[in-house]
């Protein structure tokens, strides 16, 4: 067994109704002034009043930033910032979905130490602490609660950047099954596969260890088990929990083990196309794991046992039985088949292939990867 080494620095609440806990989260972080980041969706539905309500109740301040869209852009994290300057908070509430917990930690780096958040892109670049902040994950699919990075789109090169380091996590994390309950049927399921794929890619991942694997096989064990029954009734309270529980899960084990291609293609197709990751993720997953079947050591087929939910042993399995299942649970969850139904066009391809290879996680990847096996790739996801 190869050394390996793990911490979880955080403090996580979970169950039904654990949102009410927020005020003691923030008085015990001496926290009297709060901005709370989120989106205009979240607004929309009355979650983000909810979360607003309960934080000005027990007497706090509270600013909010709403703007936050997909793929966020770093005039989006400037804004932020600048708000959260003028506003004299003292503490970050980051509630929604992936991209408003990226803006969240971005702008924490740029409150605390300054310049721009490009400074920061890479691997261990921030220098300290940054503003003390609390994820409320409103879906079970990024797991950005506890994982060390920030996403955020450069619109000058077309290119989501990566700020990673352990310096950015949350200081705590609410995981209230009750906020994913109202996602719409498409949310859920783009989501949902978001969080299988970390946990798939992370159990699949060179840099895998027995403590990555044992967060990835119980996400796999939840999600698979899941999935379909929570994207039919979002109401099914016990599915609700187990999707978001998976997600962190998923969330804690490609934090520590990295992803794989499937995340390094789904970023450009973002970046160039706007299409949402889960879902961009979601389409490219048969067509990595076909590809990555070369390099199985009989994890496919532990990997196939829980996306099927029963974990029955199949007579004479081979990698393509899990390729077809991958494609079967897309199409039950009316995941698009292809790159081009969500109009990527092949003129890109040579261009996104070129910015996949710049991601680390092609090197994590169980296979190894030229730039001329990503532009297949892409061809082959088109």
């Amino acid at each position: 067994m190869k050394d390996f080494n793990f911490k979880i620095p955080q403090n996580i609440e979970f169950g039904i109704g654990s949102l009410s806990k927020l005020p003691q989260i923030l008085a015990e972080n001496k926290s009297d002034n709060v901005f709370l980041i989120s989106d205009r969706g979240l607004e929309s539905i009355g979650v983000v009043k909810n979360v607003q309500d309960i934080i000005e109740a027990s007497g706090i301040k509270c600013t909010t930033y709403l703007d936050v869209i997909p793929n966020p852009t770093i005039d989006i994290v400037n804004e932020a910032t600048a708000l959260y300057k003028e506003c004299g908070a003292t503490s970050i509430v980051a509630l929604g979905g992936g991209s408003p917990l990226d803006v969240a930690k971005a702008t924490g780096v740029l409150v605390n130490h300054g310049g721009e958040i490009t400074d920061y892109e890479g691997l261990n670049k921030v220098p300290g602490p940054i503003v003390p902040m609390i994820a409320i994950p409103t879906t079970a699919g990024t797991g950005s609660e506890v994982t060390a990075s920030s996403v955020i789109t450069d619109e000058t090169r077309n290119y989501k950047l990566s700020v990673i380091s352990y310096e950015i996590l949350p200081k705590y994390a609410i995981l209230d099954p009750q906020l994913i309950m109202t996602a719409p049927a498409s949310i859920a399921a783009s989501c949902g596969v978001d969080a299988l794929i970390h946990a798939l890619e992370a159990y699949l991942s060179r840099q895998a260890s027995p403590f990555s694997d044992a967060m990835a096989e119980k996400a796999m064990e939840l999600i698979g088990k899941n999935i379909r029954r929570f994207v039919a009734n979002r109401q099914d309270e016990e599915a609700a929990s187990a999707m978001m529980a998976g997600s962190n899960f998923a969330g804690i084990a490609f934090a520590w083990a990295r992803l794989g291609n499937v995340h390094a293609m789904s970023h450009p197709v973002s970046a160039y196309f706007h299409v949402a990751h889960g879902v961009a993720n979601a389409v490219i997953l048969p067509t990595v794991v076909e590809y990555n079947a070369l390099a199985d050591n009989g994890r496919y087929e532990v990997i196939y046992n829980y996306v099927c939910g029963d974990n029955k042993p199949v007579d004479g399995f081979n990698p393509e039985i899990l390729v077809e299942e991958l494609k079967k649970l897309n199409d039950d969850l009316g995941i698009p088949k292809s790159l081009s139904i969500v109009g990527v066009t092949e003129d890109m391809i040579e261009i996104m292939a070129n910015d996949a290879m710049k991601s680390a996680n092609v090197l994590a990847n169980p296979r190894q990867t030229t730039l001329k096996d990503m532009i297949e790739l892409y061809k082959k996801a088109l």
